[in-house]
Formats: structure tokens, sequence, C-alpha cells
């Protein structure tokens, strides 16, 4: 008989019937403390050589029921390496189909990014390079640290360019994304990684939700805060993680800032600015035009043709991170966001979008904030 397991890292699933390799019965299990719920990742033991058929009944109540057309889940052996397995919406239930090669295999979301390899990061990062260095901002509601990593040596002139990643915990290609650009920003043989830390000193949180994360939420911390709509009023009680982060923003000043996310339906990599403040300048646009110039140049797999619309967040617009960061600092303010399913101008169906796609992307943003970077003070 088949099994099915999520008690792990990031695990999150419901069972409802999988006595039956062709008709596993599941749901899709909210965040912890609120009712958000896409995010998936399970294991499934005793399916080799069957032609098992896994179904999310309760999909079309998803925090993003479009997310599911055209969306191809990931599975993996070892979970090191990812690959898609065939998905179909019916408009109530997503089913996947999928004939095991081992007896152990494990399907997600996304690819994850665990816990595990998050402390990796960190720690690695520090020793990678002499001018990295760690600053502990304090603790989340479950006890986890908060870390942001300090990149560069502080002299007059310098700009503050801050990026952070994955406040929503199920965007797990946020953090692909911060692991690709420390490590580009970290190498010292990396020619724009130093000719940037020259001009700029970046302050990097790989992780803004580390609760969440290995809780195997989608979208929420521990509390239930949706941290992206926390901005203007954070509190320690409900959410720690923007209140510190924004304390330390608020004493070394921010001249440029990007906010790492991802999208369910939108099969593109985006930005997202903060035209919409109502103290969005004309230096404030010119300088999105160059960052969007610069990095279509950089990077193929970033566009600018597909994105949100203006006035997508209405009256929380100022709630959000790169609106209330713009406002607050006249900076240079971006939400990018990458996608779950693939990219559709260059699309790889074997493994759609995924996290050593994130990485390279992430690597690439550097040649935009380059490009930049003389006119942000």
């Amino acid at each position: 008989m088949p099994k099915i397991s999520s008690h792990f890292d990031a695990g999150a699933i419901e069972v409802v019937d999988a006595a039956d390799s062709a008709n596993i019965r599941l749901k899709l299990r909210p965040d912890n403390a609120s009712e958000f719920a896409q995010w998936f990742h399970f294991r499934l033991i005793g399916g080799k050589d069957r032609d098992c058929v896994l179904r999310i009944e309760n999909a079309s109540q998803s925090a993003y029921p479009v997310g599911w057309d055209g969306y191809n889940a990931v599975a993996s052996y070892d979970r090191e390496t990812w690959f898609r397995v065939p998905g179909e919406y019916d408009g109530k239930a997503f089913t996947i189909r999928h004939t095991p090669a081992r007896d152990s295999v494990y399907y997600a979301y996304f690819e994850p990014y665990p816990w595990d390899r998050h402390l990796r990061l960190i720690g690695g990062a520090v020793e990678a390079s002499p001018w990295c260095e760690l600053v502990h901002l304090g603790s989340t509601l479950d006890g986890r640290d908060l870390d942001a990593l300090k990149i560069g040596v502080e002299t007059p002139g310098k700009r503050v360019i801050w990026i952070i990643a994955r406040q929503h915990p199920g965007e797990t290609m946020a953090e692909w994304f911060a692991e690709g650009l420390l490590e580009a920003l970290t190498d010292e043989q990396n020619a724009l990684g130093r000719a940037l830390l020259e001009k700029a000193v970046f302050y990097v949180v790989p992780n803004m939700n580390p609760d969440g994360s290995v809780r195997g939420n989608l979208r929420t911390n521990a509390a239930g805060a949706n941290l992206n709509r926390e901005w203007q009023t954070p509190t320690l009680e409900r959410s720690p993680e923007v209140f510190l982060v924004r304390q330390k923003m608020l004493e070394t000043g921010v001249d440029a800032f990007l906010d790492v996310h991802g999208d369910e339906s939108i099969p593109h990599n985006f930005v997202a600015g903060c035209e919409g403040n109502p103290s969005f300048s004309p230096r404030q646009d010119a300088l999105q035009a160059a960052f969007k110039a610069a990095w279509l140049a950089a990077s193929p797999d970033f566009q600018t043709e597909h994105g949100y619309g203006k006035g997508q967040f209405g009256p929380d617009t100022l709630k959000l991170a790169t609106n209330w960061v713009g406002d607050r600092f006249g900076c240079l303010a971006y939400t990018i966001e990458m996608p779950f399913k693939d990219t559709a101008n260059r699309p790889l169906p074997e493994v759609g979008w995924n996290g050593e796609r994130s990485r390279q992307f992430g690597a690439s943003v550097l040649a935009a904030l380059y490009a930049v970077a003389d006119q942000l003070k």
C-alpha cells in the first residue's frame, strides 16, 4: 500500500485516502495560522513502477486557483535533482500523473530551499569573503535567527543597497535567487561583484520568513502575518521579521532596494516598482527605466512586456515593502517576481523555472545594479 508523509522541513499536505496508487486523494494544507493554501511538499513511498494518480481535491479553493492552469509539479528522488511531472487542472482538482522509478519520491509546488541549506548559505558567505560579515537582526516568533549579510566596506560616499528575499516562504525561488547573487558578490574573482563593492555596501536578507519556511507555509509567518502587508506598522508581537529589518534600514539608510518573490500565475520574470506612491518622483522613474534597460541587456530571462498593472494593490500599497521603502527613502525600489511555472518566452519543460535558473538570474541582477550605481545618490 502506498504511503504519503510530510513530517519534515517545509512538508505540507493533507491525506484523504492513499490506499490506491491510481487514486490518491489529497488536500492542500493551509498555513498554520491563516487560510492561505497553495504550497505542497510531500513524500510518496511504495509507488515504484506504478501509474500513480495523485489528486489535490481542493485546488480550486486555494489562494491562487489560476496558478494551476499550465502548471506542472516538481519531483525528486534524492531531494537534490528536481524535474517536472505532468499535471492537469479541471477547475476543481489538480492532478499529478507519474510513474515513479523509485520507491521513494518527493513532490513539491516548487523546488524547496531547505532550512539546512539556508544555514550553510549564511555560514558559507561569511567564510567565502573577507568583506562579508553576519548581521544578526534578532529572533523570530519560533526562536529562529533572523540574519542579514553585510557585504562590502563602508567608506564615505558609498551607496547602501538592500536586498530581501522570501517574505512569502512558499516562494522558494527567491532564496535560490539570493544564493546566486551572494555567490557572485562574495567571489573575489568576479569582476562585476568587485566593481559594485567599490561603489556600494550590500545588506542581504536571504530568508525574511524562517518560521513560515520550516512550517511549510505558503505566505505567512508563525503568527499568520503576511509580511508583505506589514511594512507600515510592524510589531514585534506579530511581524518581528519586518520590524527588525525596517529598524536596521532606518539606521543604515537605503539607496536601492530589491524585494524578491515568486508569482503563481504569470509565466515570466518581471519587476514591479512604486509608481503608485503619491511621492513617486521623476528621479525614481528615471532610475527604474535605467535599471530595466540594463537588466534586459544582461539577461534574456528578464522581460518587461508582462507583469502587474498599475494600481494592482490598491489601498494596501504603502503596506508593501517596495512601496514603503521607495516612499520612506525616495530611492530605487523594485519587487522582483519569478514564475512557479516556466518562462513562456524561453521554456525548459523538463525542469521549468527552477532553483538553478533562479540562481543564475540572481547573479545577473548585479549588472543592472552596476548600471545605475552612480545615479543612486
